[in-house]
Protein backbone atom coordinates (compact mmCIF):
# COMPACT_ATOMS: atom_id res chain seq x y z
CA UNK A 1 0.00 0.00 0.00
CA UNK A 2 2.32 2.42 -0.96
CA UNK A 3 2.11 6.77 -0.78
CA UNK A 4 -0.20 6.65 2.27
CA UNK A 5 -0.80 9.75 4.74
CA UNK A 6 -0.20 8.91 8.21
CA UNK A 7 -3.93 8.50 9.34
CA UNK A 8 -3.75 6.04 6.25
CA UNK A 9 -0.81 4.15 7.54
CA UNK A 10 -2.10 4.46 11.56
CA UNK A 11 -5.35 2.65 10.68
CA UNK A 12 -3.53 0.05 8.81
CA UNK A 13 -1.38 -0.88 11.78
CA UNK A 14 -4.34 0.21 13.95
CA UNK A 15 -2.63 2.45 15.79
CA UNK A 16 -3.01 6.29 16.52
CA UNK A 17 -1.79 8.48 14.41
CA UNK A 18 -0.15 10.25 17.57
CA UNK A 19 1.51 6.53 18.49
CA UNK A 20 3.11 7.05 14.54
CA UNK A 21 4.77 10.79 15.62
CA UNK A 22 5.54 9.27 19.23
CA UNK A 23 7.43 6.62 17.40
CA UNK A 24 9.22 9.16 15.12
CA UNK A 25 10.10 11.55 17.72
CA UNK A 26 11.57 8.30 19.72
CA UNK A 27 13.92 7.78 16.41
CA UNK A 28 11.67 4.17 16.08
CA UNK A 29 10.20 5.30 12.98
CA UNK A 30 11.55 7.43 9.67
CA UNK A 31 10.03 10.45 9.48
CA UNK A 32 9.11 11.05 5.62
CA UNK A 33 9.78 14.40 3.84
CA UNK A 34 6.52 16.53 2.89
CA UNK A 35 5.81 15.51 -0.45
CA UNK A 36 2.61 18.10 -2.26
CA UNK A 37 1.66 19.11 1.31
CA UNK A 38 1.57 15.83 3.59
CA UNK A 39 4.28 13.03 4.16
CA UNK A 40 3.60 9.86 2.36
CA UNK A 41 4.29 6.50 3.84
CA UNK A 42 4.90 3.82 2.01
CA UNK A 43 5.07 -0.44 2.67
CA UNK A 44 8.48 -0.69 4.70
CA UNK A 45 6.76 2.12 7.08
CA UNK A 46 4.23 0.07 7.81
CA UNK A 47 6.23 -3.10 8.47
CA UNK A 48 8.48 -1.32 10.59
CA UNK A 49 5.08 -0.03 12.59
CA UNK A 50 4.41 -3.18 13.04
CA UNK A 51 7.61 -4.77 14.01
CA UNK A 52 7.23 -2.24 16.97
CA UNK A 53 3.76 -3.12 18.02
CA UNK A 54 4.75 -6.67 17.91
CA UNK A 55 8.29 -6.30 19.77
CA UNK A 56 6.00 -4.38 22.28
CA UNK A 57 3.44 -7.41 22.24
CA UNK A 58 6.34 -9.53 23.16
CA UNK A 59 7.56 -7.17 26.11
CA UNK A 60 10.50 -5.46 24.93
CA UNK A 61 10.82 -1.77 25.96
CA UNK A 62 11.04 0.78 23.23
CA UNK A 63 14.38 1.08 24.20
CA UNK A 64 15.30 -2.63 23.81
CA UNK A 65 13.33 -2.05 20.45
CA UNK A 66 15.54 0.47 18.80
CA UNK A 67 18.48 -2.18 19.60
CA UNK A 68 16.07 -4.94 17.64
CA UNK A 69 15.91 -2.32 14.99
CA UNK A 70 19.34 -1.79 14.36
CA UNK A 71 20.02 -5.51 13.87
CA UNK A 72 20.37 -7.71 11.00
CA UNK A 73 18.29 -10.60 10.85
CA UNK A 74 20.98 -12.71 9.23
CA UNK A 75 24.46 -11.47 10.62
CA UNK A 76 22.80 -10.56 14.30
CA UNK A 77 21.01 -13.88 15.39
CA UNK A 78 23.10 -14.67 18.83
CA UNK A 79 22.65 -11.10 19.51
CA UNK A 80 18.75 -10.78 19.15
CA UNK A 81 18.73 -14.45 21.00
CA UNK A 82 20.86 -12.69 23.73
CA UNK A 83 17.95 -9.62 24.25
CA UNK A 84 15.45 -12.38 24.35
CA UNK A 85 16.84 -13.98 26.81
CA UNK A 86 17.49 -10.93 28.90
CA UNK A 87 13.67 -9.89 28.87
CA UNK A 88 12.87 -13.71 29.33
CA UNK A 89 14.65 -13.39 32.89
CA UNK A 90 13.39 -10.11 33.65
CA UNK A 91 9.43 -11.62 32.88
CA UNK A 92 10.21 -14.40 35.17
CA UNK A 93 11.64 -11.85 37.94
CA UNK A 94 8.57 -10.16 37.19
CA UNK A 95 6.52 -13.10 37.69
CA UNK A 96 7.99 -13.93 40.67
CA UNK A 97 7.13 -10.76 42.70
CA UNK A 98 3.59 -10.70 41.31
CA UNK A 99 2.96 -14.27 42.55
CA UNK A 100 4.23 -12.90 46.10
CA UNK A 101 2.14 -9.64 45.86
CA UNK A 102 -0.75 -12.10 45.44
CA UNK A 103 0.01 -14.27 48.07
CA UNK A 104 0.37 -11.17 50.55
CA UNK A 105 -2.99 -9.71 49.01
CA UNK A 106 -4.66 -13.28 49.08
CA UNK A 107 -3.53 -13.52 52.96
CA UNK A 108 -5.06 -9.95 53.24
CA UNK A 109 -8.43 -10.23 51.86
CA UNK A 110 -8.86 -13.66 54.14
CA UNK A 111 -7.88 -11.75 57.16
CA UNK A 112 -10.29 -9.26 55.93
CA UNK A 113 -13.05 -11.76 55.58
CA UNK A 114 -12.89 -13.23 58.69
CA UNK A 115 -13.36 -10.27 60.66
CA UNK A 116 -10.36 -10.29 62.48
CA UNK A 117 -9.46 -7.21 64.32
CA UNK A 118 -11.20 -3.75 64.48
CA UNK A 119 -9.52 -2.31 61.50
CA UNK A 120 -9.69 -3.64 58.09
CA UNK A 121 -6.02 -5.43 57.61
CA UNK A 122 -5.79 -4.22 54.07
CA UNK A 123 -6.13 -0.61 54.76
CA UNK A 124 -4.00 -0.73 57.83
CA UNK A 125 -1.09 -2.71 55.71
CA UNK A 126 -1.42 0.19 53.55
CA UNK A 127 -1.06 2.64 55.75
CA UNK A 128 1.45 0.70 57.47
CA UNK A 129 4.13 -0.31 54.81
CA UNK A 130 6.98 1.81 53.93
CA UNK A 131 6.98 4.22 50.99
Amino acid sequence: MPDMTIGQLANAADVGVETVRFYQRRGLMPTPPRGEGYRLYGDEDLKRLNFIRSAQRAGFTLAQITELTALDPERDRNEVLHLARERLAEIDQRLRELKAVKAALGELANRCESGAGQCCPILEAFETAPA
